[in-house]
């Protein structure tokens, strides 16, 4: 049995009465899964706000009791996506004591993560250069995700003494290995997912290796 996590799982559906917040809540991630489904294969760009509400079982008007606009459901999009892999990110590192276990544990997490919820890293590689409000959101959620891998190399031994700015040009470099092995996962035909994930952990290995030799000038 998987233990992916599906983010549309997150969202609990019970047949008991529910309030009118639990029902205002589930209208709203109604449009999101609606705007993730119609994305499968287009720009956000080119989505309208009456498809949207018409394909959540809803009249126009009532899109703005959920947002207030389209790029702030896009932006909405973009953070479900990246706080809950940032969340499971860091549940990954807290065990590990050693750089391999770090990079297994790290590397085992995206590939769950992304295979559990190809849709959304499509929209956010696709809209990651597209520029305006989603492009500005997914540099800020890198940026976050960034900062929290900086925190945790921090308490690792040899990097104690490396200086903020050292540690983050270090947990750049990790970031930028995961979105390229998440864009190969997305590209990849069946049966390739265990080269991807060894070469991503090669990768990381190989990033790793100089931090014994690293001097900052």
């Amino acid at each position: 049995m998987s233990n992916a996590v599906d983010i549309r799982t997150l969202v609990d559906v019970s047949e008991e009465p529910v309030s009118r917040q639990e029902r205002k809540q589930r209208t709203r991630q109604a449009l999101l899964d609606t705007a993730l489904d119609l994305l499968a294969d287009r720009p956000f760009a080119t989505l309208s706000l009456r498809e949207v509400a018409k394909g959540a079982g809803l009249v126009p008007t009532a899109f703005y009791r959920h947002f207030a606009t389209m790029e702030e459901l896009g932006v909405a999009l973009v953070e479900e996506a990246t706080r809950t892999l940032r969340g499971m990110m860091r549940s990954a590192r807290t065990d590990p004591d050693t750089y391999q276990g770090m990079i297994s544990a790290s590397v085992a997490t995206v590939h769950q993560f992304v295979r559990a919820n190809e849709d959304h890293f499509r929209f956010l590689t696709r809209e990651r250069y597209g520029g305006g409000p989603l492009a500005r959101a997914i540099a800020v959620e890198l940026r976050m995700f960034s900062g929290d891998l900086a925190i945790d190399l921090a308490r690792f031994a040899p990097l104690r003494s490396w200086s903020t700015e050292d540690l983050h040009m270090l947990a750049d470099l990790i970031v930028s290995v995961m979105i390229t092995t998440t864009v190969e996962l997305l590209e990849a035909r069946p049966g390739e997912d265990a080269k991807i994930t060894g070469t991503a952990e090669k990768r990381l290995r190989l990033i790793l290796l100089g931090i014994p030799h690293w001097k900052t000038r």
